[in-house]
């Protein structure tokens, strides 16, 4: 499938590992489940250097900056805006959202996370995952990209621990 990525909005994702290799949700304010946990994600501004939009991003959403490099990937990540998809990108004339993801590895204390640090918060709640379970917590229309960044960062990942 070739996409014209010049109608997908720019955009930059973090997948933020703690030190045992599982990974930070936060649960979208005001929206109902059960396909309400992402990562912190959010738009590049025009000539912002895309590592700094991510580390830009996670502090606005989370409050973290502590946090080390560890990769990222090498290509765009797109998805399109479901039919109907009433949000303000689409309403712009977005296609969908062209991401590069970002994996740091968190390196402060869990109260660090500040869920209210700038503005109106986009999470109501976070916690540590496993990297796979995201695509399964995530909105059905952002599950292929979801799936990429699990394939893309599984090395760096926890093993899922199968509850018997």
């Amino acid at each position: 499938m070739t996409q014209d990525l010049d109608l997908y909005r720019p955009n930059v994702g973090v997948v933020l590992f703690d030190a045992d290799g599982r990974v930070w949700l936060g649960r979208r304010a005001n929206t109902p489940g059960p396909h309400n946990w992402q990562f912190p994600q959010g738009g590049v501004d025009s000539g912002e250097d895309l590592e700094a939009a991510a580390r830009r991003e996670l502090a606005e959403e989370t409050g973290a900056t502590q946090a080390a490099f560890l990769d990222c990937t090498k290509d765009w990540v797109a998805y399109d805006f479901p039919p109907g998809h009433g949000g303000s990108k689409a309403l712009r004339g977005w296609k969908g959202q062209k991401q590069v993801w970002f994996a740091f590895r968190f390196q402060g204390a869990d109260s660090d996370f500040d869920l209210t640090a700038h503005g109106p918060p986009e999470f109501d709640a976070w916690r540590w995952a496993y990297l796979e379970e995201a695509a399964e917590l995530i909105v059905p229309f952002k599950k292929a990209a979801y799936r990429r960044v699990v394939e893309a960062f599984g090395a760096i990942a926890a093993p899922r621990v199968k509850e018997s």
